[in-house]
């Protein structure tokens, strides 16, 4: 039974979001603030994390951050703010989604169920190469299954999200894809989003994998085509 914490400090939607989850079979938790939440988040394994962003204490944006390293699950943001710049803010600190209040319950909980049932897919065994053949591009070598990317030797921590879209040009290395394609590919039709949450996504991966990311060898960015990586 997939575990949900909800970091909400407004009892009332917190308590709609629990009801709506446990009738559909989730076991919930709910904490009220951004302590409370990094504090469960790392001590509490956790299927999915339905995350507010303005909270007393630390805001939603610095749980992700603080969290993002140690905890790989699907993250959904859900906050009143609807800004463009808050959403690619939310998405480049590696949130999932992001879902605006007033939203409907029924879709809240379709999107929760989308999510596992897609990071179950990605974890699940579905790449095209056993555990111990990796795709290796220079001193980069990237695991599909067992889901781990190193560098020289080097473990780097890759959020579901970058670990995809990285594996996916690697397993179709010296080809442009537009960044509309990289979106639909990864993120998928049903997500609620544009496709510069790729952009955000490339650089968070740059600055991983490169040597000097401000002049990427691996991942070239084709001005007016999209993005390529160099094998």
């Amino acid at each position: 039974m997939p575990n949900i914490l909800i970091v909400e400090d407004d009892l009332e939607i917190a308590m709609l979001e629990q009801d709506y989850l446990e009738i559909e079979g989730f076991q919930t938790q709910t904490v009220s603030d951004g302590e409370g939440a990094v504090s469960a988040a790392l001590t509490r394994t956790f299927d999915l994390i339905l995350l507010d962003l303005m909270l007393p204490g630390c805001n939603g944006y610095d749980v992700c951050r603080r969290i993002r390293d140690q905890v790989d699950v699907p993250i959904l943001m859900v906050t009143a703010r609807t800004d463009s710049v808050d959403k690619i803010r939310g998405l480049g600190l590696w949130a999932d989604d992001y879902i605006a209040k007033p939203f409907d319950l029924a879709e809240l909980v379709a999107r929760v169920k989308a999510h596992l049932n897609r990071y179950a897919r990605l974890t699940g065994g579905a790449g095209k190469k056993a555990d111990d053949d990796a795709l290796t591009v220079g001193d980069l070598q990237i695991f599909p299954r067992s889901w781990k990317v190193y560098k020289a030797g080097r473990e780097l921590k890759m959020p579901n999200r970058e670990f995809m879209l990285l594996k996916f040009l690697a397993e179709n290395p010296n080809i442009v894809f537009s960044k509309e394609h990289l979106f639909e590919t990864i993120w998928g039709y049903d997500y609620v989003g544009d496709s510069a949450t790729v952009t955000v996504h490339i650089g968070r991966i740059r600055e991983k994998i490169e040597d000097d990311p401000t002049h990427p060898k691996i991942i070239e960015t084709v001005w007016g085509a999209g993005y390529r990586l160099n094998a």
